[in-house]
């Protein structure tokens, strides 16, 4: 399944390139997108499979600075290449890139053998997710959470070249400040979390808090050094909640269910970063505030703070620790 999202998407970005018409771009941004995700639900179900309770947060932790580590590499290097070659080379670069990788992830990962068994059982209850009140609050905890780390994603370099006048290469190097500051924060809060017992949910109220908080305080600064200083920071607040809310997902689930559970929350939190790009644009166009168009981003994350505090923590649908 993972090489099979993989490669896919490696060849509709490579086909982006030769796009002649705003329709066939459409069309392949589209499927783009269809095979765009479902690396993550394969991922994560490898590594509840393979991770016991008390050290998937790290895992997960590990695992999620790739999204991290693509925004400051796309933020560092794409905007200083563009002035080299144009977007299509780009694009192609990208796709070639992306097929290895399916084609390496293909040759070297293995199945659990406890996937294998829960394989041979009857095909997970998809009515049972939706109607699991747990798995529901996480899944609006986490478009509350996507609202404010897509939407800064992909409007912090407009906003700040439109709103303070940087010019984009040092706009794209804050933004990869902050992805930077993920890299280093999810690996970290995902052993704190291992190290005290598998707790999930007040971490997660914390790290959303304190996003909310940071969110506000960015669009208030002024300065590219005020910036440059509060990118890290901001950085660690908008994703280290990630790893935890994706554990506790599967979590919740249990591992017969944790792919199905994975795709459908995130699902749901994509329509978040699908959404706020239009709302923030929106809000920037009418008041042409920035600090306004921040309130709009911390308002996701807040959200997602207070969905969380219904979640129930606990073991799995079955008592167990999500891992035969």
């Amino acid at each position: 399944m993972l090489a099979g999202a993989i490669i896919p998407l490696g060849v509709f970005t490579f086909l982006f390139s030769f796009s002649t018409s705003v329709a066939i771009g459409l069309v392949l941004q589209a499927l783009m997108g269809l095979a765009a995700d479902a690396d993550y639900s394969a991922c994560v179900k490898l590594i509840t499979a393979w991770f016991g309770k008390r050290s998937r947060g790290f895992a997960m932790g590990l695992f999620l600075t790739a999204s991290s580590l693509g925004v400051l590499v796309t933020n560092a290097i794409v905007p200083t290449v563009l002035q080299a070659m144009s977007w299509s080379a780009v694009y192609q670069i990208l796709g070639i890139v992306t097929v290895l990788i399916g084609l390496v992830s293909f040759a070297m990962l293995r199945d659990s053998p406890n996937t294998r068994v829960c394989a041979a059982t009857a095909p997970p209850d998809l009515k049972a997710l939706f109607d699991n009140r747990d798995l529901m609050c996480l899944a609006l905890a986490g478009f509350g959470a996507f609202w404010g780390t897509w939407g800064f994603a992909f409007w912090a370099n407009a906003l700040m070249i439109r709103g303070h006048s940087l010019s984009p290469v040092s706009a794209g190097f804050i933004v990869a400040l902050v992805g930077a500051g993920a890299i280093a924060g999810k690996p970290l809060v995902g052993l704190i979390s291992d190290w005290s017992g598998g707790i999930r949910k007040i971490p997660i109220i914390v790290c959303l808090l304190g996003f909310c908080a940071l969110l506000l305080v960015f669009g208030t600064l002024t300065s590219e050094f005020q910036f440059r200083l509060a990118a890290p920071l901001l950085g660690v607040a908008a994703f280290v909640y990630s790893p935890l809310m994706g554990a506790m997902v599967a979590e919740v689930a249990g591992l017969r269910r944790a792919g199905a559970a994975t795709g459908v929350t995130a699902a749901l939190w994509q329509l978040g970063s699908v959404v706020v790009p239009v709302v923030v644009g929106l809000v920037y166009q009418a008041t042409t505030s920035f600090p306004t168009a921040f309130v709009t981003l911390a308002a996701g994350p807040l959200l997602g703070a207070v969905c969380m505090l219904f979640v129930r923590e606990g073991r799995g649908p079955t008592g167990e620790d999500t891992r035969p």
